[in-house]
């Protein structure tokens, strides 16, 4: 079965009595049936019907003695609750619910509650009270409408207060500017049931006395006041403008002035940081120089210088021989002592000369090297170690193997100048162009040719 209820809302008078009506489909005998009626937001019951009688137990206490429930048709499916003397309270939306065993269902039922109030009082509070006309009406529920209406039918725009204690106490406030209106109506409607109270007021003369002759000249002096007032704002509004504009031309010259002392001091003070800036970097560098970027060119110039002064003074060169006893278990010295073929000197020089054969694909290296250093075994070649020297890494020419200096073509003489300014320089003999420096230290003590063959066919010649 399913249970069905009104399909639209019921509406009940304040004081009278109402039922709300509920049925089953398809009908049958429901006097067996347990049936509820309850607020839709359940806090407890307004009728309970269970084993043939009505039950008070769980019945909210507003509604004990207030309802009953109506019997003349529980043979034919439908039930139904009587609420008598139906208060404001009473208008909120009920379900009813219907039980046979194990099986249920239950439908929803509003209720409208409304009632007309008293008639509206309307009096006129006085000219002291900025002619003020009060309308007020109470008991009325739910809330009124409330309207000022002329004797034209024109309405007004109205200032009204509602109190609401249950049922509703309205106070609306009309307020009348001249004797124009003539009569005017307040009206109450309650929207529910379109029934409408009013009451109608007449307005007397002598409540807009305060309005006859002096409301004119009032006015004509308010005019003249406000004229005077803006005449007055106007002309001293054009003063200080005018007194304003002169001090900002007397302040110009003054403020330009200013302007340019401060950039003066401005540009003086980045002069002198300027000046102070070069002559600390002018000193850095004047430090390095000699090994700024110009010092391949300054070294190259000087080893040319030196080459003439050898033709000039024709020096003979000094005699440099192999010693057999340092070389590597690895390396063969020729029998003149001049060349090394897989396997240094014993003694330092202020130039000498080297041949290359065989460069390009072997791995080689020649240089300078402290006393001390380790002869067997591969040594790491760096001045941290001791070497200064240039030579092949794989197919590549450099300074040292971490550094990575391309020469192109590769050398075939390659010449030394170990100088007392603390440099060891390599120069390409073929065309007398710098290679590379390296900078010595006063610990490096004194130094001897160093020569190294690791791989390929490659001959080193003195």
């Amino acid at each position: 079965f399913m249970v069905i209820g009104p399909s639209e809302p019921i509406v009940a008078v304040l004081g009278a009595d109402i039922t709300l009506p509920c049925l089953v489909s398809p009908a049958m005998d429901v006097e067996n049936m347990e049936l509820w009626w309850f607020p839709s937001k359940f806090s407890g019951a307004v009728l309970i019907y269970q084993n043939q009688r009505e039950q008070t137990e769980e019945q909210l206490a507003e509604y004990r003695g207030q309802t009953s429930l109506v019997k003349d048709f529980l043979t034919q499916g439908e039930a139904a609750v009587r609420i008598h003397h139906v208060q404001a309270f009473d208008n909120r939306l009920y379900t009813c619910f219907f039980q046979m065993r194990i099986f249920y269902e239950e439908a929803s039922v509003e209720l409208k509650v409304a009632g007309a109030g008293s008639a509206p009082q309307v009096h006129i509070t006085g000219p002291e009270k900025d002619g003020r006309i009060v309308c007020m009406a109470s008991g009325w529920f739910p809330k009124p409408q409330v309207q000022w209406r002329a004797l034209s039918g024109e309405k007004f725009l109205t200032f009204s207060e509602t109190q609401a204690q249950g049922l509703f106490t309205i106070k609306a406030i009309l307020v009348v500017r001249d004797s124009s209106s003539g009569n005017v109506t307040c009206s109450v409607l309650n929207p529910i049931l379109g029934q409408e109270k009013a009451m109608a007021m007449f307005i007397p003369e002598p409540f807009f006395s305060w309005s006859s002759p002096w409301k004119l000249a009032f006015m004509v002096i308010l005019t003249v006041l406000m004229l005077l007032l803006l005449g007055a704002a106007f002309y001293i509004m054009r003063e200080h403008t005018a007194k304003l504009q002169e001090m900002q031309e007397w302040e110009k010259p003054h403020r330009e002035q200013e302007e340019d002392q401060q950039i003066k001091e401005e540009a003086l003070k980045a002069r002198d940081e300027l000046q102070g800036d070069l002559a600390h970097r002018f000193l850095c560098c004047l430090a390095d120089w000699r090994k700024s970027v110009y010092l391949p060119d300054w070294q190259k110039e000087k080893f040319q210088a030196w080459q003439v002064l050898k033709l000039l003074v024709t020096v003979s060169a000094v005699t440099v021989s192999l010693d057999p006893e340092s070389a590597h278990s690895s390396l063969a010295v020729s029998d003149n002592k001049t060349s090394v073929t897989w396997k240094n000197l014993p003694k330092g020089s202020e130039h000498w000369e080297v041949e290359i054969r065989n460069a390009e694909r072997s791995e080689w290296a020649l240089g300078v090297c402290r006393r001390d250093v380790e002869k067997n075994g591969w040594n790491q070649e760096s001045p941290e170690k001791g070497f200064w020297v240039v030579g092949m890494y794989g197919y590549t020419f450099s300074s040292l193997p971490y550094i990575s200096e391309h020469v192109v073509p590769i050398p075939q003489r390659v010449g030394d100048l170990d100088l007392e300014k603390g440099d060891v320089s390599f120069y390409n003999m073929t065309d007398g162009s710098h290679i590379f420096s390296f900078p010595l230290t006063y610990s490096s003590g004194t130094l001897f040719p160093y020569f190294r063959l690791r791989s390929g066919d490659v001959s080193l010649t003195i």
